[in-house]
């Protein structure tokens, strides 16, 4: 008799034969489809045409409904926070047709302008009050922060600047998941949990698109050269902020207990097309001790795995990623250098799990016909 989707994930995230392999789509930030081709998908399953609900707009990433789940034989659903990236509540739809032509919805408070020129302007927690966070051109299909860097003065430089969106889970926020756990009850899904807090130096969110006036490093290149030149403001930022995610881990793991399976830790990318953004011996002193003090934390209170996203070419850090005690590791970059299937397969396949990727989302999917 086949398993499960919860029994088949938790056979394969604890290296043991399925019945059959696992699929997710749309579980985390780094498993969504876009907007386009969650309303593609549903058109070909022949199902209810209707609005797609954008629940991470930096990416306009789609919700995927439950009878597409159930169409695509989907094994993982995903539960998010109350806010999308730009500190909006996921809340009170509202219509808003896209530079493309597509009708989608959107947190009714995001409230856009648009540029001389014409591209979508978002601002934080949809004031328009307050400068723009990202833009979308009006020729593109997703935002890019728009940077907010104000000069840096090393003198007066400070780690609680760059602490700013890393603070205590409230009462509010533990109610949230706590109603959250109530929409999965009697599900057979396994479940990721994006609890927000975890990642370390995710360039996705240095920039802090979601304050209003950011302070601290949130240029992209300065961040990047930062790691390097203000080693020890790293480490010590990495130390404080670990801290609290412990603490509010504490507290979530109270309501969320064995209903969750994984829970999406950090969705910083370490390798370029080529090779690493770092050396082994640069992530050994800035990364892995911090990784390993949340994953360890997570080991022995929870029964969660733990989840770490990272493109390009990596193969020189998955020991270290292994050590930092990440269970999972996603995608798996294929045309990326020494990213060989097989190979990463007999080398790390029974230590750690791989999610994802496995095809050339750079030529085949982007260049290719059926």
């Amino acid at each position: 008799m086949s398993k499960s989707s919860r029994e088949n994930f938790k056979k394969t995230v604890n290296h043991q034969q399925p019945d059959r392999v696992v699929v997710d789509f749309g579980s985390s930030p780094v498993t969504g489809i876009h907007s386009v081709i969650v309303e593609k998908l549903r058109e070909f399953y022949g199902l209810e045409k209707k609005p797609v609900k954008i629940i991470e707009p930096y990416q306009m990433l789609g919700e995927l409904d439950a009878d597409l789940i159930r169409e695509m034989n989907i094994d993982v659903i995903g539960l998010g926070g109350e806010k999308n990236m730009f500190g909006i509540p996921n809340k009170d739809w509202k219509l808003q047709k896209t530079f493309w032509g597509q009708e989608v919805l959107f947190p009714g408070e995001s409230n856009f302008t648009y540029s001389s020129n014409g591209d979508m302007l978002v601002h934080p927690e949809g004031d328009t009050s307050v400068p723009p966070s990202a833009i979308m051109p009006k020729s593109g299909y997703f935002f890019d922060a728009i940077e907010r860097q104000g000069p840096i003065d090393d003198s007066t430089l400070k780690v609680e600047d760059n602490m700013e969106e890393f603070g205590r889970v409230t009462d509010q926020d533990l109610d949230y998941w706590s109603e959250q756990v109530k929409t999965i009850k009697g599900l057979d899904k396994a479940v990721l949990a994006n609890l927000g807090g975890t990642a370390l130096g995710d360039i996705a969110l240095v920039p802090a698109v979601q304050l209003k006036n950011p302070k601290g490093i949130r240029g992209v290149a300065e961040w990047y050269m930062s790691t390097l030149t203000r080693e020890d403001f790293i480490k010590e930022l990495y130390d404080r902020q670990t801290d609290i995610a412990i603490e509010n881990l504490k507290d979530l793991n109270k309501v969320l207990g064995d209903k969750i399976d994984v829970v999406y830790i950090c969705g910083a990318d370490f390798g370029t097309q080529n090779s690493t953004f770092c050396s082994p011996e640069t992530f050994a002193r800035v990364w892995l001790p911090y990784y390993k003090k949340v994953n360890d934390w997570i080991h022995r209170n929870t029964g969660w795995k733990t989840f770490k996203h990272s493109c390009g070419a990596i193969i020189t850090l998955l020991d270290l990623f292994i050590e930092s005690g990440f269970d999972i590791i996603n995608p798996v970059q294929i045309n990326a250098a020494g990213m060989d299937p097989k190979e990463l397969k007999r080398k790390f396949g029974d230590r750690i799990v791989f999610w994802g990727g496995g095809v050339d989302t750079q030529g085949v999917f982007a260049f290719g016909t059926p």
